[in-house]
């Protein structure tokens, strides 16, 4: 009597489909708290803030405050929503359903390239949301330079979504935005997004180069204001989405890995 081996073939791409992404994209919208930090929030603050009679007529940059203040609360929103969608994960842990992934062939750079890229899509939402708003409200940018701020303001975010995954691991909550949430408020003052560099002084100023903020800030504005570093800002933005990437890869196998 022969014993037979069994081999088990992996699935392509490690298992990242978007037959898979389509599930879990249903998955997130269905979650109240998610539309309302990713789509409400946003272009809510931008009419609170960044509306007012002085900033339509004052100039910054190519454009006016109000679209200056419209590139920020784009980021803003990007970075709320990207998060959102990667600390999703701290949901499906309690849940149960990182226990249901050990029984499957995914694997860890798969999983964090489906919520990465679930986590763009909804930062994607958030981003044309908060720019149709200043469409109707007073912004005034150049077209193509309107288009390539929302776009750095997109692409960028991907920072946040690999830092949402990151803690989604880290905060086993499911009140986990309700914890980030202030913390990305925190890191927007102290990267420079919501208050000029130059209004932090030269020590916070120097500190606010070292948070994961101030790059996109940097690299979304930069179409209109053509100012600042964009070496740092690409480093800064690079450097921290390898960080945050590795964390969540590292804490997915860890998570999996327990019996």
């Amino acid at each position: 009597m022969t014993a037979t081996t069994v081999h088990r073939s992996l699935p392509r791409y490690g298992g990242f489909t978007l037959g898979m992404i389509a599930l879990e994209l249903r998955r997130l919208i269905r979650n109240k708290r998610t539309v309302v930090f990713s789509v409400v929030m946003p272009p809510a603050f931008f009419l609170l803030f960044g509306t007012s009679a002085d900033y339509r007529t004052e100039r910054a940059g190519d454009g006016n405050v109000t679209g200056y203040v419209l590139i920020s609360m784009a980021v803003y929103g990007a970075m709320l929503a990207t998060t959102s969608g990667g600390a999703m994960v701290s949901i499906e842990r309690a849940a149960g359903w990182s226990r249901q992934l050990r029984l499957t062939p995914l694997t860890p750079a798969a999983y964090v390239a489906v919520k990465l890229t679930l986590a763009m899509i909804i930062g994607l939402v958030s981003v044309l949301v908060v720019n149709v708003t200043g469409l109707f409200f007073g912004a005034d940018l150049p077209t193509g330079e309107w288009i390539g701020c929302a776009a750095l303001a997109w692409v960028c975010a991907l920072v946040f979504a690999a830092f949402g995954l990151f803690m989604g691991y880290l905060l086993p909550s499911e009140n986990v935005m309700q914890i980030l949430s202030p913390a990305l408020a925190l890191l927007s003052f102290a990267g420079g997004l919501f208050v000029p560099l130059d209004a932090l002084g030269h020590t916070f100023a120097t500190i606010a180069k070292f948070t994961p903020v101030y790059g996109v800030g940097e690299l979304a504005r930069y179409p209109v204001t053509h100012s600042g570093h964009l070496w740092q800002a690409v480093l800064n933005v690079i450097a921290w989405t390898l960080v945050f990437s590795a964390g969540a890869m590292w804490r997915f196998r860890r998570d999996t890995a327990r019996v």
